[in-house]
């Protein structure tokens, strides 16, 4: 995929968020946890993370339904292992964890973001 295309399917990306997405933005966006600034669908290598806070070199990862079977969570590691080769640290949640877990995710987003 060419680098401009990629930055469009982002922008794309954007405008669909799935239900945990758009939860986990409105406690991200605007500088709301702790004045760190998170960006969404931002393209990084051959991926587009969910949530990235550049300056602390976090990426936030939402899993869904689409992301259980054997290949799917070996091709998620590989996507990880890229993504810690470019410096930045990778955390995933569930759909489930976000819809119901919310104070705990962004506690441990928090902590991350102090590492």
């Amino acid at each position: 995929m060419r680098e401009g295309s990629k930055t469009f399917y982002a922008r794309d990306l954007r405008k669909s968020d799935t239900k945990a997405e758009a939860q986990l933005w409105q406690q991200l966006r605007n500088r709301t946890l702790e004045n760190h600034k998170f960006i969404r669908q931002f393209p990084i290598g051959p991926y587009i993370a969910d949530f990235a806070c550049r300056d602390k070199k976090l990426i936030v990862e939402i899993d869904g339904a689409t992301h259980s079977t054997e290949q799917e969570i070996a091709s998620d590691w590989v996507r990880t292992a890229y993504l810690n080769d470019t410096g930045y640290r990778v955390l995933r949640f569930q759909n489930i964890e976000i819809h119901e877990g919310m104070d705990q995710v962004l506690v441990l987003i928090s902590e991350a973001l102090k590492a």
